[in-house]
């Protein structure tokens, strides 16, 4: 994948961040009855970097959960014969709790489609708020972000890429790729 555009770096990041969090305690009014659920695998560190900043703001620790929707996927055929399944971890009852479902970048609207049908298996939540770090457009399904750190304008021939330190042991930064002949 060749680099198109660098369109955010550590900094920004941290401040999109940070800006999520407070847009989040505004939207619910503080903290009660508030949880978070990342998508595995850059949502998930997402979601454990807005509970630390909620907990910096309002000094409390928002219950946070990890959520692999591998098995949920509409094209689970098409990606492996034999996919690989990591650790849901939702160890607190979602039933009647405002969720942030958080993920890295919303594209067509299938994966966060996917989360839903996960999420419910384990409650039926008050609500379902989304918070993602880049919304690049393209929608195939009526979902969209309550909570946005960065809009994208894309092509389809581009691909957005999202590296955290925690996942990819290399600087925060978001860039815009071009898409390698498939």
């Amino acid at each position: 994948m060749t680099p198109v555009s660098k369109i955010m770096d550590e900094e920004l990041v941290r401040r999109a961040v940070i800006r999520i969090a407070h847009e989040i305690l505004e939207k619910n009014k503080g903290t009660e009855n508030l949880c978070l659920v990342g998508i595995r695998t850059r949502g998930a560190v997402l979601a454990e970097r807005i509970q630390r900043a909620v907990a910096a703001i309002e000094g409390v620790d928002l219950p946070t959960g990890i959520l692999d929707i591998t098995l949920y996927r509409d094209d689970l055929t098409r990606i492996s014969h034999q996919p690989i399944v990591h650790e849901t971890c939702v160890d607190f009852d979602i039933t009647d709790k405002r969720i942030v479902l958080v993920d890295d970048v919303l594209f067509t609207g299938r994966t966060i489609r996917a989360a839903l049908d996960a999420l419910i298996d384990f409650g039926r939540p008050e609500c379902i708020q989304l918070a993602v770090l880049i919304d690049r457009g393209h929608r195939e399904l009526p979902i969209r972000a309550d909570f946005v750190g960065k809009n994208v304008p894309t092509s389809l021939e581009q691909d957005v890429k999202v590296v955290l330190s925690e996942t990819d042991q290399q600087p925060d930064q978001v860039v815009v790729v071009e898409r390698e002949g498939e």
